[in-house]
């Protein structure tokens, strides 16, 4: 296995391991921090807000090479512009997010413990993802 792969599936595991542990993995948990009018469980907006200084420096440091440590050039997106798909694309994600108490990293995470919940949201994701790829391709057609 080359090191990028092996970085690649490290950084996964830890990744996913954090999610477990954070309890963002746990449907029940999203939802409870997601009810602000209800019975708020705020301990996620402590995780997410760890999250951003780990985040913090490490953009900082990426800003400062000329390249990845295991790629030849970074690989950011160039778009900025808030457009009606980035919008759209956004509600969908928060209302599923919102729905099922998932989003894709801690689905894939609850997939990996069995979790019958995350099974069927990966699988409608996956669904979701296969009809937009066959609706871009009849579009660009």
């Amino acid at each position: 296995m080359n090191r990028s792969l092996l970085t690649a599936f490290l950084s996964g595991l830890i990744f996913g391991v954090g999610l477990l542990l954070a309890g963002m993995a746990n449907p029940a948990k999203v939802l409870a921090f997601l009810d602000i009018a209800g019975h708020w469980d705020p301990s996620l907006a402590l995780v997410m807000g760890g999250a951003i200084p780990v985040s913090a420096i490490g953009f900082y440091l990426a800003r400062h090479r000329t390249a990845p440590l295991f790629s030849k050039r970074f690989q950011l997106p160039t778009n900025t512009r808030l457009d009606k798909r980035l919008v759209l694309g956004s509600l969908g994600f928060g209302a599923g997010w919102g729905l099922a108490g998932f989003c894709p990293g801690p689905a894939l995470a609850a997939l990996g413990s069995g979790n019958l919940k995350g099974i069927v949201f990966v699988a409608a994701m996956l669904s979701g993802m296969v009809i937009f790829e066959r609706l871009e391709k009849r579009k660009s057609a």
